[in-house]
């Protein structure tokens, strides 16, 4: 209190002296004015008062609240001027609701004091107050001014309230001359509220436009998904030499981020670059974003080793960006380098790490993140959901299904991360279990669900099920223009030997992708009609559709299966040659099973011996298919031995070579190498054939199908 009083005299004696040079030049001139001359007595008696000095010194509630009773034990808080000042301090220090009932104890508020409450409510970002204050505001006092309408028609933009901000837009044409701030607020706010065109409409009446309008109105286009707009009205800003800052060109990298517009977004990284600006965090942010959504990782890093400082945002986005384009290990490495240790993942950081480690199978890593997650308290849905995932992808469906029951408001996500967990997996039938729960449930699936679903039935052969669940995404709009859905029943029908349903889905499918094509012709090509699948192929050719890799070994596995020779040299070469694409062991599987199976051994085992690639397990099986054939043993073993000395811990080769010894019967042999593979430890997966069955189990067709 000693230092308070020693600051008070200071405060009174320059208060003195200024009020000294005050009254004498009041005097003089504004004498003859009776209103002036009360107000200077108000003002006058006000600062003659020390008290009312200190509150220019306070600094902190406990402050004000001594010196706000000083005020009242001296009976000077009943004045207007007095009062909107402790108004404005309490504000100022965030205590809203005493700042209110001090107004409210005013008899008759002032505009001044309206206008102080307004701007404290809009300040503490109490936008509903300041509408609900506002309305009271119009009944009480007839004036109104330019910042009381900024003010108002921001909280209209936050609250997006189009009525209220109409309601000021006609008060502002009654009261007429709003300023710019006024005229910007009013293409903020109809832009916020969804209506562009009327954004638009207000901001062609800006006759001075500076960069706050222009950037505004590209704002409002972008975020209206108008980005095309948005882009147009940048060259009219150039045209009207207006230089954007940073928000205006944040806002357009975003509007090439929508549109997808790389080229446009490079350009605009380029005059960034050229215009002087410093990759600041909205810069930085909307430039990271736009290359990672256009699959440019490599200018990402650019951008984001460029940043000065790396922020959980941007962090993130590079994490997001390596994850979802194929570059699961540079991701994990930005997560484990030293260099960001002081940042803390979110949610959505250790959702795209957990998808990470189950694109790599890295369960380690995948169950320390876990760990981690749990620790900083990171266990909404959408970690939930990735972990879900993660741990059925690296295969262990137990704790896939352990996360999974803890996920108490369970939504379409977490229940197509279990489902497809299980199918991708190969277990079919509680695949589809979870699906007849989810639908117990009342729960709707999208297309995920059902193409999930669709790949257990067709692992299964669950022909009945499947086409239940046909009937259930045309009934339900699933299938519509999606490619997804129509691929998925394509493939179920093909591979459940229904070549007619699956031409079918086919011809309906509006839209259609490479594998869409290549389902279709192996489908042909698995029932023998290799007549249809080359007809099929040349019909790709001519709606002028690139054949790739998938198609080929569809068409060369067509071949394969029906013995044409002769067209699969046709087609292997075309691949080659014509499309230059390098085949891959699929294709030379393709055509060393072709000749083999012709009885050109000798000419299957040179191209075997000759191959870019080292020959597995598949390619082997189809030269020892032909081998078996045509009792060619000698041919066999030599590819055996040859195999079993590159691979000598690889079960499945011993048992390539105990069947070609039993096919020409030599029992003893046979023996050996099965005795070899149990002192070694070898054992082989025992192979099985599934057929679909009319009998009752828990999970019937009947059931599903009458839930789908």
């Amino acid at each position: 209190m000693v230092k308070l009083f020693s600051a008070l005299r200071v405060s009174i004696f320059s208060i003195k002296k200024g009020l000294l040079q005050w009254r004498t030049l009041a005097n003089s001139t504004y004498s003859e004015m009776p209103q002036f001359s009360q107000t200077t007595a108000s003002v006058q008696s006000i600062f003659s008062n020390p008290y009312f000095s200190l509150l220019g010194i306070c600094r902190n509630i406990d402050s004000l609240k001594k010196i706000h009773a000083l005020l009242v034990l001296n009976g000077i808080t009943s004045d207007q001027l007095c009062n909107t000042k402790l108004i404005s301090l309490y504000g100022s220090f965030g205590y809203i609701r005493y700042a209110r009932h001090l107004f409210d104890q005013m008899p008759n508020p002032e505009f001044y004091s309206w206008k102080a409450m307004l701007r404290w409510y809009y300040l503490n970002e109490l936008y509903s107050e300041v509408l609900g204050f506002h309305n009271r505001m119009r009944v009480c006092v007839k004036e109104n001014d330019n910042v009381v309408f900024s003010i108002v028609l921001k909280a209209c933009s936050e609250l997006r309230d189009i009525d209220e901000g109409r309601k000021v837009h006609c008060k502002t044409e009654k009261v007429g001359n709003p300023d710019s701030f006024v005229l910007t607020g009013l293409v903020d706010m109809y832009a916020k509220c969804g209506r562009i065109e009327c954004s638009r409409s207000v901001f062609d009446g800006i006759n001075d436009r500076d960069v706050v309008p222009w950037t505004t109105m590209i704002v409002g286009y972008v975020h209206n998904d108008c980005a095309k707009e948005g882009l147009a009205l940048f060259n009219r800003m150039r045209e009207s030499f207006v230089k954007g800052n940073e928000f205006t060109l944040g806002s357009l990298i975003t509007a090439c981020t929508k549109l997808g517009a790389l080229h446009q977004g490079k350009w605009f990284h380029g005059y960034v670059s050229k215009s002087g600006f410093e990759l600041s965090s909205v810069l930085g942010t909307a430039l990271l974003d736009m290359y990672v959504k256009c699959g440019n990782m490599r200018d990402a890093r650019y951008v984001f080793d460029e940043l000065s400082t790396v922020d959980i945002v941007s962090w993130t986005a590079m994490i997001v960006g390596y994850s979802q384009t194929g570059y699961p290990d540079k991701a994990l490495k930005l997560f484990t380098d030293r260099k960001w240790i002081g940042l803390q993942p979110n949610p959505i950081t250790a959702a795209s790490l957990l998808s990470s480690c189950a694109q790599l199978s890295n369960l380690n890593l995948g169950r320390a993140i876990h760990g981690f997650g749990v620790k900083l308290g990171l266990e909404d849905s959408v970690v939930r959901n990735a972990l879900v995932d993660m741990y059925a992808k690296c295969r262990m469906l137990g704790d896939a299904r352990y996360v999974f029951e803890t996920v108490l408001d369970k939504n379409v996500i977490a229940w197509n991360s279990i489902i497809s967990g299980y199918s991708q997996n190969w277990c079919a039938y509680e695949a589809l279990q979870m699906f007849h729960r989810m639908r117990s449930e009342s729960l709707l699936p999208d297309a995920i669900t059902l193409v999930s679903v669709l790949s257990a039935c067709a692992f299964i052969g669950a022909l009945r099920v499947g086409s239940s669940l046909h009937a259930y995404s045309i009934k339900g709009g699933l299938i519509t223009n999606n490619v997804i859905v129509g691929t998925a029943l394509l493939n179920f029908y093909a591979k459940s030997g229904d070549a007619k349903s699956a031409r079918i889905v086919f011809n309906e499918m509006k839209e259609k992708n490479s594998i869409t094509w290549s389902t279709m012709i192996g489908g042909y090509g698995m029932q023998g009609d290799n007549g249809e699948s080359f007809t099929l192929f040349d019909e790709m050719l001519k709606d002028d559709l690139q054949p790739n890799e998938e198609i080929f070994t569809a068409v060369l596995s067509a071949c394969s299966h029906s013995g044409m020779v002769q067209e699969g040299w046709k087609y292997f070469n075309s691949m080659c040659q014509y499309y230059k694409f390098v085949p891959s062991m699929k294709h030379y599987t393709c055509m060393i099973y072709l000749l083999a199976r012709d009885g050109k051994l000798e000419e299957a085992l040179e191209l075997s011996e000759n191959l870019p690639l080292q020959p597995d397990v598949s390619l082997l099986g189809a030269f020892l298919h032909g081998c078996e054939l045509y009792s060619r043993f000698d041919l066999g073993e030599v590819a055996i031995r040859k195999m079993l000395e590159l691979n000598p811990d690889k079960a499945c080769y011993y048992v390539l070579m105990s069947n070609l010894y039993a096919s020409v019967g030599r029992w003893s042999q046979v023996s050996q190498v099965r005795e070899l593979m149990k002192q070694r430890g070898f054992s082989k997966s025992p192979g099985c054939s599934l057929v679909e069955m009319d009998i009752s189990n828990d999970i019937s067709d009947a059931r599903v199908a009458c839930l789908a």
